[in-house]
């Protein structure tokens, strides 16, 4: 039996904002429901969980889905490394905001080039999700574009990776870095099935991978996104090839213009075409 297309929940990853929300909570929250917006993705919750849940009431808002990390034992930022919160810490706080999915966002490149170093990973995050379970919830993966560098008999390490994950993970698929990687993003979106419960939304011109490559890494702001519908990926042909997709999240990483009128416009955009 065909399966029936999912409209997508219109949602926003908090992360695009992140200068405006560390400025002003409650307005930047108050700005993005008034473009009609009711659900947003949440990012950097777990220290300030009881805030966002509080902010996200007064303006109408929830969050279904949720980035933390819970596959690495540090993070590294050039010559800094920061601690990352146990994953118990990570789930309570999840709780607290309501969430439904907790999805790791990035990994490093270098744990992608190596089959074992990829299995491993699927096993962290199987881990990950039996100790999610116990709190009511599920785990996910959110691509960037090293995931598709290396290639293991014939087929990704991407793809390599989600088919040793349990059936209760999901997938997070970041189009425009997916098109960065110069992939077949409907055909990885139709190999990938049904685990593909959300979709990053984003537009712009594809460029130099800024995460490896020969021609990497590169600055944030040689990025050229754009509004949904005003690049060169072809949003409505791979949510269309996503018919299991729960969540439609914009997203920009950046931007020179006003953010806030960028969201605004891929919100009309998407919303023109049904998905609210």
């Amino acid at each position: 039996m065909a399966t029936t297309p999912l409209t997508p929940t219109l949602s926003v990853q908090l992360y695009t904002v992140r200068d405006q929300l560390a400025a002003d909570l409650d307005g930047t929250l108050a700005r993005l429901a008034a473009m009609g917006l009711t659900n947003v993705e949440a990012f950097d919750f777990v220290s300030r969980a009881p805030e966002l849940a509080e902010s996200f009431r007064a303006n109408g808002l929830v969050a279904r889905t949720g980035h933390a990390t819970m596959l690495s034992d540090e993070i590294r930022v050039g010559d800094d490394v920061f601690p990352v919160a146990s994953q118990d810490e990570v789930f309570a706080a999840a709780k607290t905001l309501g969430l439904e999915i907790v999805i790791d966002a990035f990994v490093a490149p270098e744990r992608w080039l190596d089959e074992e170093a990829v299995a491993d990973t699927a096993a962290r995050l199987n881990r990950a999700a039996e100790r999610a379970a116990d709190h009511g919830l599920r785990v996910g993966y959110h691509n960037h574009t090293q995931e598709f560098a290396a290639s293991f008999g014939g087929r990704s390490a991407f793809e390599v990776f989600a088919d040793q994950l349990d059936e209760s993970v999901a997938l997070e698929v970041d189009l425009f870095w997916a098109a960065t990687a110069k992939q077949d993003v409907v055909g990885l979106l139709g190999r990938l099935g049904e685990r593909v419960q959300a979709l990053h939304v984003k537009d712009g011109i594809i460029g130099p991978d800024p995460f490896v490559g020969e021609t990497g890494p590169h600055d944030a702001q040689d990025l050229d996104q754009r509004p949904a519908g005003q690049g060169e990926v072809p949003l409505l042909d791979y949510l269309a090839a996503a018919p299991s997709a729960r969540f439609a999240i914009i997203e920009f990483d950046t931007y020179p213009g006003d953010i806030f009128a960028a969201v605004n416009e891929s919100v009309d955009f998407l919303t023109a075409r049904g998905i609210r």
